[in-house]
């Protein structure tokens, strides 16, 4: 999986055959049934970015991962996933039930007089997750069900309407307390840990030679994770010893001397597909941390 999920990767792991993403229709509104969509097997976990926002209504028991923090629930909840945060789910439990709507922010550009992001969910930093009670969790389910009524009619204005709801349902929440408790057998530098080796794990095998590996840098890391970099430096210095920049460079060191005894691709290649602009800096690191040149290892 990309570093970011496209609608088609959505759908991908939903459908045996790929829906029709319209071309026309850049918003690209949908809405489903959590029972329609239930793994029937435990997956390993994913950490990833998503093209589209999520609003997700749902009672189960599961823990669920958000940048550097964790929060347990069991119960009923609403969710706020946006673009700009990695996110997954644990389900700890086999009964859940509920919906989810995902939304491109397209869906809301010529409608909303500010944008998604200046709401409180969407904020960074803000807080995404809603406890409900039951009265609470039935009240946003009438919501929903009117979303997937109206997805399924030929009504002419049915996105007017459906953007009322999701308004309706934003609001709503807005006067509920945002839940607070993190999970408490997670520790926070860990956390933060395990989703930047994720993320960073996830750009290898760079396999065709117009793909080109995208986090660099502490600070490409930290931004996609809505951290600040010194938080992201300090959590991962403390739980491994080593830094955010060591890290990436013995992955990269590691990728290079892979594709150097295991491909034929040449050392310009080689040095694009890393992130790097010229092959001069490519042999300058590779020299710096292996003590020869990329074509001597070669050799």
């Amino acid at each position: 999986m990309s570093i970011v999920e496209t609608l088609e990767e959505f759908y991908r792991q939903k459908y045996a055959t790929l829906p029709e993403i319209d071309p026309n229709d850049p918003g690209h509104f949908n809405v489903f049934r959590v029972e329609d969509h239930a793994p029937t097997k435990k997956a390993p976990l994913k950490y990833a970015r998503r093209e589209f926002y999520k609003i997700s209504l749902i009672k189960g028991h599961f823990v669920y991962h958000y940048a550097d923090k964790s929060l347990e629930v069991n119960g009923a909840t609403l969710l706020f996933f946006n673009p700009e945060v990695p996110y997954t789910m644990e389900h700890l439990g086999e009964e859940r039930t509920g919906f989810f709507c995902i939304f491109r922010g397209e869906y809301f550009s010529d409608h909303l007089r500010n944008s998604l992001r200046e709401l409180p969910m969407y904020a960074p930093g803000g807080k995404p997750a809603y406890r409900l009670d039951e009265a609470q969790f039935r009240s946003f389910g009438v919501i929903f069900e009117k979303m997937l009524e109206e997805i399924q009619s030929d009504y002419r204005f049915k996105n007017d309407l459906i953007r009322n709801y999701i308004m309706e349902i934003i609001h709503n929440a807005l006067k509920i307390q945002p839940s607070e408790k993190l999970y408490r057998n997670i520790d926070a530098n860990a956390r933060i840990t395990t989703v930047f080796m994720e993320l960073l794990e996830r750009q290898f095998p760079v396999e065709p030679t117009t793909q080109k590996f995208q986090l660099r840098s502490a600070k490409d890391f930290a931004e996609k994770l809505n951290v600040h970099v010194n938080h992201l430096n300090r959590a991962i210095k403390l739980s491994t010893g080593k830094t955010t920049t060591e890290h990436i460079a013995e992955r990269l060191m590691g990728e290079a001397k892979a594709m150097l005894r295991h491909t034929h691709r040449n050392v310009s290649e080689i040095s694009y597909s890393l992130g790097f602009e010229e092959p001069a800096h490519f042999n300058h690191f590779f020299k710096k941390h292996a003590g020869m040149t990329p074509t001597a290892f070669r050799a």
